[in-house]
């Protein structure tokens, strides 16, 4: 994992974002958030399980599903499975060490 700061590469309203091997963070001081590390890092396991590309296809994919199904931006986002993952154990140090393969899965259909 590579740590980037740059708060132009960053979508307004957003802090990080992940395209492996790379995180970009808004700041500076963000390098000393662990929970947006760790949520961060959550999305790398994510997209090595699916082969970086696929990851995006289908988060892509499901974030249109997503808008059509609450016609709201930040709510698609927010219940996009890959993000309901990361956000639902972003706080637990140990949830890499134990997360199980295509963990998100469990995120898909609540």
């Amino acid at each position: 994992m590579f740590l980037i700061v740059s708060k132009y590469l960053i979508p307004k309203g957003f802090r990080g974002l992940t395209v492996f091997p790379f995180v970009i963070l808004r700041g500076k001081n963000d390098l000393d958030f662990e929970v947006l590390l760790r949520h961060e890092k959550i999305h790398i396991r994510q997209q090595l399980e699916l082969l970086v590309v696929p990851f995006f296809i289908w988060y892509g994919l499901e974030y249109l599903f997503r808008l059509v199904q609450y016609r709201n931006k930040r709510l698609a986002y927010r219940n996009i499975s890959f993000e309901r993952e990361a956000y639902a154990n972003e706080k637990d140090p140990d949830f890499l060490q134990s997360r199980s393969f295509w963990n998100f899965r469990k995120y898909l259909l609540r």
